[in-house]
């Protein structure tokens, strides 16, 4: 197995860490222990879990598509996964408020439907 290889495995690794973490932190607010000190410590520890996601994925895109890399772009089926789930990360931590809250056309868009 070479450091490539290696790499997509660690990556993987954390991914099912902040699973793990974010399946917890879901089944402690159903169960009613929303602010229990372990869901503070799974948020916590869920949120660490998503910044070295993106940080390994970032690397990640710079090593695949260094303009500098001469050899052919092959890109491997565990790679595609954790592209389409970065991009999936990105979509969902993204902050939404910004775009809808503060953006003058969902104001007018508002006006017209009639809410204020």
């Amino acid at each position: 197995m070479n450091y490539y290889h290696s790499y997509i495995l660690l990556i993987i690794a954390i991914k099912l860490g902040f699973l793990l973490m974010a399946l917890t932190h879901i089944y402690l607010k159903i169960s009613g222990k929303k602010d229990s000190e372990l869901d503070k410590n799974i948020i916590y520890w869920k949120e660490r879990f998503e910044f070295v996601f993106i940080i390994l994925m970032s690397i990640l895109l710079i090593y695949i598509f260094n303009p500098r890399y001469n050899k052919p772009l092959l890109i491997d089926y565990e790679s595609k996964i954790l592209l389409y789930l970065f991009g999936i990360i990105l979509l969902i931590s993204a902050d939404w408020t910004i775009f809808f809250k503060e953006a003058k056309w969902f104001e007018y868009l508002q006006k017209i439907v009639g809410k204020e």
